[in-house]
C-alpha cells in the first residue's frame, strides 16, 4: 500500500471510530425546538468526556434560566452565544438563600467551570439575586480558560477566579458588581474590558498565593460606574500575597484618591503587590495613593505582557 493510501485509511478510520462512537462536536441549543437542546445543561451533559478536540455548543438566543456546571471531565468545550446581550444565562442563589454554611457564596454561581481549556464567547452571564449579599455569577477553577464578549453581571462576588495554578483571560468583556466583584488566587488577564462599580465600594479582593509572579492584571480597560456611586477602591488584599495591577486604563472619578485599601490583617501590606501604570482619567492621579501601593518602573511593565503572564495558549481559540 502506498503512503498515501495508509494515510487515507488512518484518517478514514478516524472519522469511522467517532462516528460510531456517537461523538458530536456541534451542538445547538434552542428553547423553540430547533437545535439538539433546549437546555444548556443538557448539552454539556451530553458531550463526550475528555474528548480528542474541542466540542462547541451553540446557543440560540434566549433567557436560559438555569443553574450551570461544566465539570472537570468536560475540557475543550466552547459556548457560543448568538448576541452577548440577547444569549442570557441567569439565576439568583445567594449567602443566604443556599444556607450551607461560612462557605455558602461558593455555591451560589449562575456558571460555573471546573474543566481545563473552556472557550466563551457572546454571552451574558448573571446574578439577579441583586444587592442581598454574596451572590456569585461566574465561578472559575480550570486553567487556560478564556472569556470573550461576555457580560458578566451581578453585585457583591460577582466573578469567582480561583485554582492556583490557573490562569485565565478576559476580552472585551463586561464586568459589573459592587463589593470585592471580582477575587480569587487565579492568574488572570483582563484584556480591553470595561469594569462596572455598581456601589461604593472595592472593586477586586484578590488571594493571589505566595510565590506567583502575578495576580490580577487589568490592560486598556475602562473603570466605569453607575450614576451615584462615586467612592470606590481598586481593590482589597483577601489573602497575603494579594497581586493587582492595573496598566493603561481610564480611571473615571468613583476611583478615591488613595486607590486602595487594607482588609483587617494590616501585617498583608508587607506582602501585597498593588500597581498602576500609564493609567489615565480622572481617577488615575497617584499622587494621593497609598503609601504601600507601586507605580511600576519601564523596566517592570514590560514583563507585563498577555503571553509572559499566561502563556502562548492565550494567542488561540
Amino acid at each position: 500500500m502506498s503512503k498515501l493510501g495508509l494515510l487515507l485509511l488512518i484518517v478514514f478510520s478516524v472519522f469511522q471510530a467517532e462516528s460510531q462512537s456517537g461523538i458530536n462536536y456541534k451542538i445547538v441549543v434552542a428553547q423553540d425546538g430547533t437545535g439538539d437542546f433546549a437546555s444548556i445543561q443538557d448539552a454539556i451533559d451530553a458531550t463526550k468526556a475528555f474528548p480528542p478536540k474541542r466540542i462547541t455548543i451553540f446557543i440560540k438566543n434566549g433567557i436560559y434560566r438555569e443553574k450551570i456546571c461544566v465539570p472537570s471531565w468536560n475540557d475543550k468545550l466552547s459556548l457560543i452565544g448568538e448576541d452577548e446581550d440577547k444569549t442570557i444565562i441567569i439565576w439568583n442563589d445567594y449567602f443566604n438563600k443556599i444556607n450551607r454554611g461560612r462557605n455558602s457564596t461558593f455555591f451560589t454561581y449562575t456558571l460555573k467551570v471546573e474543566a481545563d481549556d473552556f472557550y466563551a464567547e457572546n454571552l451574558t452571564i448573571e446574578n439577579a439575586a441583586g444587592p442581598v449579599g454574596q451572590a456569585v455569577a461566574l465561578h472559575v477553577e480550570g486553567n487556560r480558560c478564556r472569556f470573550k464578549n461576555c457580560k458578566i453581571i451581578g453585585n457583591q462576588d460577582t466573578v469567582y477566579l480561583a485554582g492556583e495554578h490557573s490562569k485565565q483571560l478576559f476580552e472585551n468583556c463586561t464586568i459589573a458588581g459592587t463589593t470585592d466583584f471580582i477575587f480569587g488566587s487565579a492568574t488572570v488577564v483582563f484584556n480591553h474590558c470595561s469594569i462596572v462599580s455598581r456601589g461604593n465600594s472595592y472593586i477586586t479582593a484578590a488571594s493571589t498565593t505566595k510565590g506567583k509572579a502575578f495576580g490580577f492584571v487589568f490592560l486598556y480597560c475602562k473603570l466605569l460606574a453607575e450614576e451615584g456611586v462615586s467612592k470606590v477602591y481598586l481593590g482589597r488584599p483577601w489573602r497575603p500575597n494579594a497581586k493587582t495591577v492595573f496598566i493603561s486604563c481610564e480611571l473615571g472619578n468613583h476611583i478615591l484618591p488613595e486607590g486602595w485599601k487594607e482588609w483587617s490583617n494590616k501585617p498583608n501590606l508587607n506582602t501585597t503587590f498593588y500597581a498602576e501604570y500609564g493609567n489615565k482619567g480622572p481617577g488615575a492621579n497617584t499622587n494621593m495613593r497609598i503609601k504601600w501601593s507601586q507605580t511600576l518602573t519601564n523596566n517592570q511593565r514590560k514583563k507585563y505582557t498577555i503571553n509572559n503572564i499566561l502563556g502562548e495558549w492565550a494567542n488561540t481559540k
